[in-house]
Parts: structure tokens; sequence; C-alpha cells
């Protein structure tokens, strides 16, 4: 593996360092959505979640596309959400692994 592929992979991956992000992407998994959806769903300020679905469209992991006055917002490809699944499961059987260690 090339230094350029690592090194992009550890830029891409900073990305999913944020809680809030993980979450846009739970909720994009299943369909697009405007901002203003999923600001409510989130619970934080408008201009918060318009910077998180910013630096993720510039790192090409979600894209958006206008329709009238709204935006929607994607998931650029699904395999995003296979990882990051696969990722979230590993994690959840350290966290009971852990957990039943000590008792």
């Amino acid at each position: 593996m090339t230094m350029d592929i690592l090194e992009f992979h550890a830029e891409f991956c900073k990305v999913f360092s944020n809680p809030i992000r993980l979450e846009i992407l739970n909720l994009l998994k299943e369909d697009e959505m405007i901002v203003t959806d999923i600001t409510e769903r989130l619970g934080v300020p408008k201009a918060n979640t318009s910077r998180h679905l910013n630096l993720m469209r510039l790192k090409k992991i979600i894209v958006r596309r206008r329709k009238g006055v709204n935006i929607y917002y994607r998931i650029a490809d699904k395999k995003i959400v296979t990882a990051c699944a696969t990722m979230q499961n590993a994690l959840g059987e350290l966290l009971d692994a852990a957990s039943s260690s000590r008792y």
C-alpha cells in the first residue's frame, strides 16, 4: 500500500472523529434529507449542522443536490455506511467484552 493511500485514509477518517458527523451519517443512511430536517433531528443549531455537512461534502463523503429552495444531502457511496456499521459492530463487541470482564 502506498503512502498516498495511507495519508488519504488517515485524513478521510478524521471526519468520523466527531459524534455529530457520525449521527448525520446515521440519519442519511436510509435516504437524503434537507438541512432543516437534519438540524431538527440532531437538536443542534443550523449553523453547526451546516459546518459539519460542508466538511463532509468537501471530503466527498456526502453529496448535495438543489431542488427549488431546498438542498438535499445524501451519502456519496453506500460502502461508507457499510464500513461505519462494521466499525460500530466491532466497537460494540469490544465494549461488551470489556464490561463483562469487569465482573
